[in-house]
Formats: C-alpha cells, structure tokens, sequence
C-alpha cells in the first residue's frame, strides 16, 4: 500500500515519517515549492519540522494529480480547506484517511462528511487523537484512534501505519472520533485563557471536565458513541491540547486571556489554530441539536473582542445546576 498525504505542514510531514519508518515510499504533497525542494535534496522540512530528519523513501511533489494515484491517501489540510483540495483531486474509489480536525463553514459538515460528499465513491477513515506533530516525527510513543466504517480497511491502515512507536486503535466511530477532534480545539482555547489569564489549575481543571461534558452532550446528539469520545480522540486530546503551550490552540487562548486581540495573535498564516474557525461553526451546530454548550459560547466571544473579565464572571454566574446536566 503505497501511502500519500496531501498536507506539507508539520503533521502531514509527521504522518509521512511514520508511514515511511520501515524504507516503504511515501508520496507528500506539500503547497509550499520551497518545502517539496527542500524534503527532496535535504530530507527536512524547513518550514514546518526544521530539526527532524525525514526518512529518505519519502519524496515530495506538488502535484495532486501525482499524489492521487497513490493506494490510500491521509488527508492533512486545514479543515476550511478540504472541500477545495477534494475538488481538485481524481479520487474515484481511493480509501481517504482524514487527519484534519475541525467542521466546515457554512454547511457545519464534519470533515468526514464533506468528503463523502466530493467523493461518495471513496472509503473514509478517520486519525484523530493525542498528537504533537514534532513528538511523532522523533519517534516518542503515540497511540491514535483509526476509525473507520470498514474494519478490514481499518485492519489494513493500521497495519500499515503502525510501528514500535506509533499505536492505532481501531474504532468503527467515525463521527465521535471527529467530533471529539473538532471540540477539543475549542476547549483548548478557553484552557489557555484560564492559563493566560492567571486563574489558576482550579480553573482550568474544572474547565476541562466541564467542557468534556459539553463534548458529550454534543456529540452525542450527533450520534457519536460515548465510550470514543471517552477514548483517545476525545479526552485523551482533550487532556493533551489543554496542558502545553505546544498546542496553536492553547497558545492563542494564552494570548486572549492576556487581553491580545485574535486577529494579531493569528496573524501568522503559516500555523493555523483550528479551534478559531471551529468555534463559531460549533456554537451553529449545537444549536442546531439542541446542545448546551456555554464554554464553546464564551471562546466566541473572546474571539469576536469581549474582555475577559467580562466574559469568566458571565460563566460563574450562570444558574447553578446537576453535574449530569
């Protein structure tokens, strides 16, 4: 199985490490001519991994047309971006495996679902979990929800994928390993707040089991399973994305909680934190379901401009309630 990935930034060059460990070919395709120069004559990725090796089985183009024809294609673009990379691409019946987190603007479409609907032909799988891109490409132990509707596709992208130090775990919930990938962007955000803000491990403490319960809720009024979103998709990122300043999402949280505004802190094209674009997207969908979600509602706010302050006291005074609620 000849494995592409279409998406040169940090995790899609991480995933090509990892599917090129053991010397098989890997196809990367990369948007930036200097990366796919660069990943050819040097084996590194100057923009986004700059300290890593690569190995030398990967080669880079930047030609979808080349990267289509590969056997199985991981999908590692910015979520906002997929529909317009899908469109572009000649897939027919090539198994996707999407590694973006996020729900598209405007339709409030998984990502899985905007590829079913480019491509309806196409088998969908789904990495989601735990991941710093740079700790995946050094080769530190990594274990990662696949999921996937077909398990003897599953078996085989996990076989594939797998190594020494980089652990798939199968599940065939495609739509809670999503959702939990997508939300937990936007928790990221409202933790680095906490962090940015000074409110303490208190805070950001309950502010993870809080808006785990808002995952939940969510997800499962979009018929996610509660025990993936309990899993390493959804809480196990969850954990990972609200602790380090590693995360984009975390970090641009930091940032607002000390009274930066969102356009300056995002002003850097080449890092993309998901959990901006997600937020307002979520706050439709939940609506749409049914779904409280306040701490999703205050992420809004921040990043449309509302002081901090302002923003924290709203939440501790909303009613008191039932934990289960």
């Amino acid at each position: 199985m000849r494995i592409g990935v279409v998406g040169g930034g940090a995790w899609g060059t991480a995933l090509a490490s990892v599917a090129a460990r053991e010397g098989d070919p890997v196809l990367l395709w990369a948007r930036e001519p200097e990366v796919v120069e660069a990943v050819n004559a040097t084996h590194r990725n100057p923009l986004f991994l700059p300290d890593i090796p690569l190995p030398a089985s990967i080669e880079a183009t930047g030609s979808l047309d080349a990267v289509s024809a590969c056997d199985a294609l991981l999908i590692v673009v910015p979520a906002q971006h997929i529909r317009s990379i899908l469109s572009a691409m000649p897939i027919g019946t090539t198994p996707l495996v999407l590694c973006a987190k996020g729900i598209e603007a405007g339709s409030r479409l998984l990502v899985g679902e905007v590829a079913r609907a480019v491509h309806p032909d196409a088998p969908i799988a789904v990495i989601s979990g735990p991941t710093f891109a740079f700790e995946v490409a050094q080769g530190k132990p990594t274990a990662v929800t696949l999921a996937c509707d077909s398990e003897d596709l599953g078996a085989r992208l996990a076989d594939r994928l797998a190594g020494p130090t980089f652990r798939p775990y199968f599940s065939s919930d495609v739509i809670g390993a999503e959702i939990g990938g997508a939300v937990k962007n936007v928790l990221a955000i409202a933790c680095g707040v906490v962090e940015g803000a000074g409110l303490g491990q208190n805070a950001r403490a309950a502010l993870i089991a809080r808006g785990f319960a808002e995952m939940t809720r969510f997800g499962l009024a979009r018929g996610a399973r509660a025990e993936t979103l309990a899993g390493l998709s959804g809480l196990g990122d969850l954990v990972l994305t609200c602790s380090s300043t590693s995360s984009r999402n975390f970090s641009l949280g930091m940032g607002l909680g000390q009274g930066k505004s969102a356009s300056d802190l995002m002003a850097d094209r080449r890092t993309v934190a998901e959990g901006a674009f997600t937020a307002p997207v979520l706050r439709e969908a939940a609506a749409d379901v049914g779904a409280d979600m306040p701490v999703t509602e205050a992420v809004c706010a921040l990043l449309e401009g509302a002081d901090v302050r302002e923003v924290v006291g709203a939440l501790l005074a909303r009613p008191l309630t039932r934990e289960d609620q």
